[in-house]
This record gives structure tokens, sequence and C-alpha cells, in this order.
């Protein structure tokens, strides 16, 4: 039985508005998504937020700063600006813990908050893909960057583009998970945003830190995966002291998405213990 989605935009430090939805009820979790045109909440872990609703989660859809229905500033994309926006918005929602889902950037977003803002009561952490736990110039050498290179944050960018970008997200045989919908709805926000949400974003590298995030931590990766390599993994297994991983061959950076069926079932198996 579908949920309804609500919203609600709070107004956070430096100006910023962050809009944040939700569906379901019960415990907390917070599904944070990743970069690249188009992104946002709702669009990224559409296959998802609806089972993990029905199964008895109180379902948090944050659109990140320079994403979706939130201020999309002209500036420096600090990971800590995502972090303490996103923060700021949740306790302004009500929400001052819960589980964290982080896809990519949304990942290495969830291990910060983990890492350094006890303020926030992290239950466990999902993590599909996570950036940030290499240093940020060795993800410019991988080949989804270059591929990922487009007309976007100008006039000439439209729907095509918008297809293309979303398909090198993905494995060649989930290419059916780019429905007309998804495109049009990802195009309608890239079009509001600047180049500065991807050409000005600084991460650090919360690689060597690892072993200080206490909470169990399930990672999940596709093989094929062309922007965060599925490599990376074993930086979590052999510094994370309490963690498990699962790799899906013939699978790109999209793991909620290509696997929906798989990652959600997993996922939820990890959070009920």
């Amino acid at each position: 039985m579908a949920s309804e989605l609500s919203r609600r935009t709070y107004s956070v430090s430096g100006g910023y508005d962050i809009s944040v939805a939700e569906l379901g009820q019960g415990p907390v979790i917070v599904f944070i998504h990743g970069s690249g045109p188009g992104a946002s909440g709702a669009s990224n872990f559409r296959q998802n937020a609806q089972v993990f609703a029905d199964a008895g989660y109180r379902v948090i859809l944050p659109d990140l700063i320079g994403y979706g229905a939130s201020s999309k500033p002209e500036t420096d994309y600090p990971l800590e600006l995502f972090t303490q926006t996103l923060l700021d918005a949740l306790k302004q929602h009500g929400i001052t813990g819960g589980h964290l889902v982080g896809n990519s950037l949304g990942g290495g977003i969830a291990l910060q908050i983990a890492l350094d803002h006890p303020e926030f009561e992290v239950g466990k952490l999902v993590l599909m893909a996570p950036g940030c736990v290499a240093e940020q110039a060795s993800y410019f050498t991988m080949p989804g960057i270059a591929k990922m290179r487009s007309g976007f944050g100008s006039p000439e960018f439209n729907m095509d583009e918008q297809r293309r970008l979303i398909g090198n997200l993905m494995h060649p045989s989930s290419a059916h998970h780019i429905t007309d919908a998804l495109v049009e709805e990802r195009f309608a926000v890239a079009r509001t945003q600047p180049k500065d949400v991807l050409a000005r974003v600084k991460t650090p590298n919360l690689g060597p830190r690892l072993g200080e995030v206490k909470q169990p931590i399930f990672v999940l990766w596709g093989l094929n995966d062309e922007f965060c390599p599925e490599s990376h993994a074993r930086i979590f297994l052999d510094a994370s002291p309490d963690v498990r991983c699962l790799t899906f061959s013939q699978t790109g950076h999209w793991v909620q998405v290509e696997r929906a069926e798989e990652f959600n079932r997993y996922s939820l198996a990890f959070l009920n213990g």
C-alpha cells in the first residue's frame, strides 16, 4: 500500500533552503542521494523508499544543497556544506538520529556524520558505492567521469544528454530502468542547477578514518562501477570493525536501482538484525 509523500522546506544557515520529503512511520531511516545532473532524494530512491516504508520505517528523503528542490547557489561545495545544511534541516524536521543510507557522495556524507557529528545519533550505515574514501583526484581518473562531460549548466543541455548521463551510471544491461519519466524528472532539476554543483565539489579522503566508525556498516558495490571503483570495498573490509560487503556482477554505480529488489531485501535484513 503506497504511503503519501509529504514535503517541507527549511531555512538553514547561510540563508539556504533545504527540502525534506518523507513517508511511512516507525524508526527513522535517512536516504542521502549522490551527485550528478538532476539528482534528488525522491528520484534516486524511487524504487526503494516505499518498500522501506512498508517494512515499518519512517523514510526521510532530503534534497542536498544544489539538488532537487533545495537551494542551488553558485559557490564551492565542500563535503561539510552538504553535511551541515542537511543536519540543520533534519534537526528542524525533528530528526536527531536514525539509520543512514547513502549512495556515492551521499555515502561520504553519511560517513562524515558518523565520524564528526555525534549530535546526530547514527544507527546503522548502508552505503552503496560510497565516495570520499580516497583522494579526490583519484576519482577523476575513473572512466565514468570522462563520460559525464556534457553541456550541463548551459542552454545547450537537453533531454538526450540527460538520458545519456543517466545511462552512464548503470551497466548496459540495466538500460530498461531509464524511463521517460525518470529522464524528464531529472532534466527538470538539472535545468535549475549551476555548473558549480559538480565543478566546485571538494571532498576529503575519509578512508584512513574508517576504523573510527563503530556503527555496523553494510557496503554494496557494482563490479562494473565506473565512478567509485569496487576495489574500494577492500578499504572498508580492512579498516572497519563491523562491516559486511556485497558485490554485484553486471552492475554499475546505482545498485539501489539496478538491483533494487535485492538491495531492498538485503538492506532490510541488515537493518532488522
